[in-house]
């Protein structure tokens, strides 16, 4: 059995969930056993499982049909983390829901990352089986480093004794960019650091006004992957990650393994395992998410680090493995 894995432009999404997922597809076939390959133009393949959307990966899957090769499709996105994305997301996204159920229906199997997503999928009149499976997390990427912790400290001169809070994602008002800024200004004793980037042709004006004059203790030092990242996810006092709308959250994925306390929105992407209070805590307002980030730095709040961290067990990058050899098998 051999896989061809696609994803397309794989430089352009490399900043993305979706580019981080190859990697985790990649580690969790390793791990399985399962030989795959990423050459596109190869015919020596089993099953295509595609996880891009544009003109190539349609392409792909044409011929993959023409040729009798069974087709997974893994269903990322969907129009509901499309909208509130990029400039004019909002107006595109009746095309996007309508290419996206093209491709989709091109499938002999769908995989997606939660129940949530998968109910939502099925919302859209898809038919075929639809698996929710995880993008998982490398828990041995996130284990607690001195050194990487250091690293967070001096890239950013912080203090002995200063509070940080950090979040990860594209800067787009879907990932609450606009409310881990309002908070930032309701807890100026705060250092908060937003990881993350995006091109500036694709960000609305409001966004762009807050990025270029943000509060004084609001830090948006781009794209930054590696010790430093691991670092701050271990370190910082807060993971605060106020999303509207996730199909998963692999940023999510990555703090919970860092055994990182995590405030986070209350949304259908984490509904199949988030208790708050017990492994992450939930809000809905600037004033929820003012009051539980205190809470967490100050420790008014108890620790949810370790029901955080089972949370990320239960999504390793080995059992992830197993769960696509299963797919790929029942398809041969």
């Amino acid at each position: 059995m051999k896989i061809l894995l696609y994803f397309e432009d794989e430089n352009l999404i490399a900043k993305s969930g979706v580019g981080r997922a190859l990697c985790h597809q990649k580690k969790a076939l390793e791990s399985a056993g399962v030989e795959y390959t990423t050459n596109y133009r190869t015919t020596d393949y089993d099953i295509l499982h595609v996880n891009t959307y544009g003109i190539n990966s349609e392409i792909l899957v044409r011929n993959a049909r023409h040729n009798g090769k069974p087709v997974i499709y893994h269903a990322h996105s969907t129009k509901e983390d499309f909208r509130n994305s990029y400039n004019f997301s909002n107006l595109v996204a009746p095309y996007i829901n309508h290419r996206l159920v093209s491709l989709y229906k091109s499938a002999d199997v769908l995989i997606t990352p939660t129940p949530y997503s998968k109910r939502l999928l099925e919302s859209y009149g898809l038919t075929m089986p639809i698996h929710a499976i995880s993008n998982g997390i490398d828990l041995d990427e996130y284990q607690r480093s001195e050194q990487k912790e250091a690293a967070f400290r001096e890239y950013f001169g912080l203090q002995p004794g200063e509070k940080t809070v950090i979040g990860i994602g594209l800067l787009f008002p879907r990932k609450g960019l606009i409310d881990f800024i309002r908070v930032a200004e309701n807890l100026p004793e705060y250092r908060f650091i937003w990881f993350g980037d995006v091109s500036r042709l694709w960000m609305s004006k409001k966004i762009l006004r807050l990025l270029d004059n943000p509060p004084a203790n609001v830090e948006f030092p781009g794209y930054i992957k590696g010790d430093i990242l691991e670092g701050a996810l271990t370190a910082a006092d807060c993971f605060f990650f106020p999303s509207y709308e996730e199909t998963e959250g692999i940023a999510v994925l990555e703090a919970l393994a860092s055994r990182q306390t995590c405030v986070l929105r209350d949304i259908g992407a984490y509904d199949s395992w988030a208790a708050s209070g017990s492994n992450c805590y939930l809000g809905s307002s600037v004033t929820e998410f003012t009051e539980l980030v205190r809470g967490v730095v100050e420790g008014r709040l108890a620790s949810t680090a370790d029901g955080g961290y089972r949370v990320a067990m239960d999504r390793n990058i080995e059992s992830i493995g197993r769960q696509l050899k299963e797919v790929y098998e029942s398809l041969l």
